[in-house]
């Protein structure tokens, strides 16, 4: 097997499960699930492509954990059909017994509501730093015309696409807009409904449609929001596993949307960190199609000043100066970088011995800290791939 694919797989599942824990904390229960999806569907790949790796069964235990806690996110708000609430309905059996099966990569297959995340956001406009540009765009597109529907005598556009770095707040910003006009946000990985360990693709699509358009009748607007669309729509040479089935069902539900539904508010929002992926001639079902970029230099200092917020800096950190040395990195390096000093700090306390004393507390983050953090830790987007954003949104960009 190749170490360093394995090792790539691995650190995708971490970072997805690390982002969904930190979501899970906060209250983001929606966009969890869909992290912690992520992390088992990067778990299950690895295993099906290198068999006999070593810590198979570890991962397969967190895999199972990650669903479990899906589970129990799901029933504590209201998320699964009250007859998928009672136990795994495709096996019938404990969590404890799972881990163990020889059958658990089959038993962690995904339902399409475990796929599909239905719920009502808590995300405001202020929890989105900085990206006004991309704010008012949406705003236009989908909040006046819901707002004042008589006022677009041609209409308004229904499929939106954002793209961009990955960890610059693609998700937040489509959660946000659901809160906004109080209304349904479905939340769907399409990397996921596309696999083949998952299956039923096509089932899927309909479903989800069929679903938004039921929810329609509680008179609130429906988003539907498709992470990492270019799974969905990015070109192909060939059918593998019914791919190709898969995306023009999704093509048709889409241009039912946009051709039918003349005054509905039903809108599908793609979000990709690689634009560049998806077939031209589909791009036209996104009449808009805006750029979400890394943050410019006020939107760094929210980020520290929200980031830093429950941490002990010294006297010597000055906000400022950490986003001039932060050019270049996004909104979720940012706060890996705030993570990484806070351990650095706790880890010092814990090698003293004064931990365990818990008067005792760790000492004040200093600015050398920063710097000695990110001399080891560089943007996770490389100068290339801001030139191949640039040079996308040159030839496609629609505000």
């Amino acid at each position: 097997m190749s170490v360093i694919a394995a090792r790539e797989l691995e650190e995708d599942a971490k970072r997805y499960a690390s982002e969904a824990i930190r979501l899970d904390s906060q209250g983001a229960h929606g966009m969890a699930i869909q992290m912690y999806q992520k992390a088992i569907s990067t778990l299950i790949k690895l295993v099906h492509l290198y068999p006999d790796y070593r810590l198979n069964k570890h991962y397969m235990e967190r895999a199972a954990a990650y669903q479990e806690r899906v589970k129990a996110i799901q029933q504590a708000h209201g998320l699964l059909p009250h007859d998928e609430q009672q136990e795994d309905i495709q096996t019938g059996e404990k969590a404890e017994d799972r881990q163990n099966s020889p059958q658990v990569v089959q038993q962690l297959k995904a339902s399409f509501s475990e796929l599909v995340v239905k719920e009502k956001p808590e995300v405001k406009w202020d929890d989105v730093i900085g990206l006004e540009e991309c704010k008012q765009a949406i705003r236009e597109s989908i909040v006046f015309p819901f707002l004042r529907p008589d006022l677009f005598k041609l209409g308004w556009p229904r499929g939106i696409l954002l793209y961009g770095p990955p960890g610059c707040g693609k998700t937040m910003l489509a959660a946000a807009t659901a809160a906004e006009i109080d209304g349904y946000f479905i939340s769907v990985d399409a990397a996921s409904i596309m696999s083949k360990w998952l299956g039923e693709g096509e089932k899927n699509v309909s479903k989800l449609f069929a679903t938004a358009r039921k929810m329609l009748a509680d008179n609130k607007p429906v988003i539907i929001f498709v992470d990492e669309i270019d799974s969905l729509l990015g070109t192909r040479s060939q059918e593998v596993g019914g791919e190709v089935r898969v995306r023009d069902q999704f093509l048709r539900e889409t241009d039912g949307i946009n051709d039918k539904g003349k005054n509905i508010h039903l809108y599908i929002i793609g979000a990709t960190n690689k634009p560049w992926a998806l077939d031209p001639p589909f791009l036209r079902r996104f009449q808009k199609r805006i750029y979400v970029p890394l943050p410019d230099t006020q939107a760094r200092i929210a980020q520290f000043k929200l980031y830093t917020a429950p941490l002990t800096l010294a006297e010597d950190v000055s906000l400022e100066t950490l986003a001039k040395l932060t050019e270049g990195y996004s909104g979720s390096d940012i706060r890996d970088i705030c993570q990484a000093a806070q351990l650095r700090v706790v880890r010092e306390l814990f090698a003293s011995g004064k931990a365990l004393d818990r008067e005792s507390q760790p000492r004040p983050i200093t600015l050398s800290d920063f710097k000695e953090i990110m001399r080891n830790r560089k943007p996770s987007v490389s100068p290339q791939m801001i030139r191949a954003y640039a040079e996308w949104t040159e030839s496609f960009k629609a505000l």
